[in-house]
């Protein structure tokens, strides 16, 4: 009998020895993905009835014991237990008049090598009888569930920082519309970014792996600004000017600073090739892992306000100029100081709402014009050739009454898809925009829209509109990409947000990372910027002269 009983100990003994081993990235990212589905699908968790969050941190510690995939396993089941029954209500009606939109919508990963087939049995049944909201969707929709949860986390404890990716990471999972046409598929940025957030020392390490997740949205909306923390002496440092990536160059297109920039002979035109030794392209690759941008040129839009600007007060800067270059040790100096000509009285010029130019062609900066001056612009400009709309600017919202102006009739512009919340991660087709109305008397010569890099969301928005004209040209060079509403969310270490609306052509055509596709593709040169010219406009303007 004792042999028997020794036989059987070192069998098991041997399994157990035998059993594979789960890594801690394995169980982390798992437990991310079972927790987020958890708090938006569990009626108790998706109620608020249970803290989920306080869930997760005590949960945590035990998980991190787990050493099988078994052990694992067994965790989750029993957690998923604790909450109590699930209510059979399957099987759910389809909604009626509801067309979905699933490009973002997988939950295959039920079927995890690591789940037993009873977890994954749960998940499913969970799925099937999930959380049914009366919620509508809309500006106050708070994806986290209770973002004051997370707005003063411990970013130095471990299993807070978990808490606050597994927070970001799963409002990102189902509620951006655009998960679909990441470059990289956001499980594997959970896989990628799990152990720096482990391995981040301090608060704003953490912070600036948050960053670096975020960046992987590939979405222009995204920004993130992380807050000094109190006590902090860090200053930062700006060049008076700011300009364009151009043939991978830096070339001033706005001077900020009149006095400062005149001191170093910086001038509109001029040419940067070198900061602080490294070369712009190098600047450029150095930066890329902590900018979201939907496209290559919104990027390259987005790079260039960090590079211009400096912990450091002495920066050495090489220019090109006359076929030479020329290294200075340039004092860059405060924002205020920089930036003195948005402070100092008459150092920027008034520009014109609109105005009429040669050959009897309109001109619309709708970066400035209002709604209140459309009556006027319209009465003033009706009798035109044409109008050159220059949106390569951000417009105050006038596509209402702008298209009134211009269209003949009544006519659908985009149309959107939004979070379809009682099936978290399924978006739904909503219907579209409208604008114009029955006008005979609309106007009759040629539209044209300016559109640059600089031309995001309402921008694109209004010139997705403005095409419906039907005699419209598009004339620039590819916008930004990121269209629709924002959704932003504010914490005690940093701010970010991201695109909160899918944005369609009315034949449900993209237009995220794409943005708008000009007719006529025109982009400025290092020598028009130094003469002086706009080549886009004067492109715009040789076209409504020949029609080429």
């Amino acid at each position: 009998m004792k042999k028997i009983t020794l036989f059987l100990f070192i069998t098991l003994s041997q399994i157990t020895f035998c059993a594979p081993k789960i890594t801690e990235t394995e169980k982390l990212f798992a437990t991310c993905k079972v927790w987020g589905f958890l708090k938006y699908y569990h009626p108790k968790a998706a109620s608020g009835e249970v803290n989920w969050d306080k869930q997760l941190l005590e949960k945590l510690p035990k998980i991190e014991k787990a050493q099988t995939k078994e052990e694992f396993s067994l965790l989750l089941e029993n957690w998923i237990d604790d909450l109590g029954p699930v209510k059979e209500i399957a099987p759910i009606p389809a909604p009626k008049d509801v067309e979905f939109f699933d490009k973002n919508f997988d939950l295959s990963w039920f079927n995890n090598k690591l789940f037993s087939k009873k977890l994954s049995k749960k998940l499913k049944f969970i799925e099937e009888n999930r959380f049914q909201s009366n919620e509508e969707y809309g500006p106050s929709f708070d994806g986290f569930k209770n973002l004051k949860n997370y707005f003063n986390l411990d970013c130095n404890d471990k299993n807070s920082k978990l808490l606050m990716l597994y927070a970001y990471w799963n409002v990102v999972e189902y509620y951006f519309p655009y998960k679909y046409i990441m470059d990289q598929k956001w499980d594997e940025t959970l896989k990628e970014v799990l152990p720096s957030v482990i391995q981040s020392n301090t608060s704003e390490d953490f912070y600036k792996v948050l960053r670096k997740t975020a960046a992987k949205l590939d979405d222009s909306h995204v920004e993130f600004h992380i807050y000094p923390s109190l006590g902090s002496k860090k200053s930062f440092y700006y060049f008076p000017a700011t300009g364009k990536i151009m043939e991978e160059k830096l070339v001033v297109t706005e001077i900020l600073g009149d006095s400062l920039a005149e001191a170093d002979d910086i001038k509109i035109g001029t040419v940067i090739t070198k900061i602080n030794d490294k070369s712009i392209k190098e600047i450029i690759e150095e930066k890329r892992e902590m900018i979201s941008a939907s496209n290559e040129v919104s990027y390259l839009d987005k790079v260039v306000p960090v590079m211009l600007l400096s912990e450091s007060e002495k920066v050495k800067v090489e220019f090109f100029k006359d076929g030479k270059h020329e290294t200075k040790l340039m004092t860059w100096f405060n924002y205020h100081d920089s930036h003195r000509n948005e402070y100092k009285k008459g150092a920027q010029k008034k520009q014109d709402k609109f105005k009429l130019l040669d050959n009897n062609i309109g001109y619309v900066n709708m970066g400035v014009i209002k709604p209140k001056n459309i009556a006027e612009m319209a009465d003033a400009l009706k009798s035109t050739k044409a109008i050159v709309f220059d949106m390569r600017n951000y417009p105050k919202g006038t596509f209402k009454e702008i298209a009134a102006f211009l269209n003949s009739e009544e006519k659908e512009f985009c149309q959107y898809t939004q979070p379809y919340l009682n099936y978290p991660g399924r978006y739904e087709w909503t219907g579209g925009r409208k604008a114009g109305f029955e006008n005979k008397d609309n106007y009759k010569g040629k539209v044209i829209v300016l559109l640059n890099e600089d031309s995001i969301s309402q921008s694109e928005w209004t010139a997705m509109c403005f095409q419906t004209a039907g005699n419209t040209t598009i004339i620039g060079s590819q916008t930004a990409g990121a269209d629709g509403n924002v959704f932003e969310f504010d914490f005690s270490g940093f701010h970010t947000g991201f695109s909160g609306l899918g944005v369609y052509y009315p034949d449900r055509r993209e237009t995220q990372r794409i943005g708008i596709v000009p007719d006529i593709e025109v982009k400025p040169t290092i020598k028009g910027m130094q003469e002086g010219k706009d080549e886009v406009l004067d492109r715009a303007l040789l076209f409504i002269e020949t029609g080429k």
